[in-house]
């Protein structure tokens, strides 16, 4: 079945919109919250909420290879969640881990801004000028997040099958233009889109499991890994038990090979 990703402006419908298409669709609606609650190392609050980016930059400096290490634990934690299909998940840059799965319908919801001042001024008893400063403030902090950790600019339309501004439309229409257009051919699942996502989901969960060597690159085809990184040679075999250690518990893994290259 289809996976559906929303992308949205801080703070705006893209929430209601995925709760709505889901119920209505019938799948699991999840969020970037909820993938952050299953990593314990990262399930902090500057990292959760939006308007502590700033602090989110200097928590990942705490950790050795803080940002790869992020990535890394939201990309194995999100594709085990879309692999099962029947998703719609909304958060920041959702889409960057589905680039090519075909069956991914990717939708980024925007807000009249004169209606996003107003609720912001109810919202934080501000005036009109104050609640223009931060949702200002605020969207270029996503922006740069999203710069910062994928190298993709939100505000892009090449990153999405469809822009969808809520304001003369309302949600519901949204939610009813997204239940039809999810039916169409394009975004059907097929053989060939689920093997690679299933690939994309096993390369990404052993990437994850073998962080002690952050450096190493992984892919997959059918279930057939293939390791590849940079080591001194006096520590080669230790690394492979260690490695075998890892893949006789990890799921999906039918075969694989690793391949050291020269270390300098």
């Amino acid at each position: 079945m289809p996976i559906i990703t929303i992308s949205r402006g801080s703070y705006y419908h893209g929430k209601s919109i995925a709760e709505k298409l889901a119920a209505e669709l019938g799948y699991t609606c999840l969020s970037r919250d909820d993938v952050i609650a299953h990593l314990d190392e990262f399930h902090l609050p500057e990292i959760k909420l939006v308007r502590c980016l700033d602090d989110a930059f200097s928590v990942l400096e705490r950790f050795p290879h803080g940002k790869k290490r992020f990535v890394t634990a939201i990309r194995a934690t999100l594709l085990d969640q879309f692999v099962r299909g029947r998703v719609v998940y909304h958060g920041l840059v959702g889409q960057y881990f589905l680039r090519n799965i075909s069956h991914v319908l990717k939708i980024r919801i925007i807000a009249d801004t004169e209606r996003r001042i107003a609720d912001e001024m109810a919202r934080e008893n501000v005036s009109a000028e104050e609640a223009r400063f931060i949702l200002k403030k605020d969207d270029e902090e996503r922006r740069k997040w999203a710069m910062f950790l994928y190298g993709i600019d939100i505000l892009n339309a090449d990153n999405y099958n469809m822009v969808i501004r809520i304001g003369h439309m309302k949600e519901d229409d949204a939610v009813d233009i997204l239940a039809n257009a999810v039916q169409l051919p394009a975004f059907q699942e097929t053989a060939e889109s689920q093997a690679l996502l299933e690939d994309e989901a096993l390369a990404a969960r052993v990437s994850y499991r073998l962080f002690d060597f952050p450096h190493a690159a992984t892919t997959a085809h059918r279930g057939q890994l293939m390791i590849t990184m940079k080591v001194p040679m006096e520590q080669q075999s230790v690394i492979e038990e260690r490695i075998a250690e890892v893949l006789a518990t990890t799921k999906g893994v039918k075969g694989y090979s690793v391949q050291f290259e020269h270390y300098y």
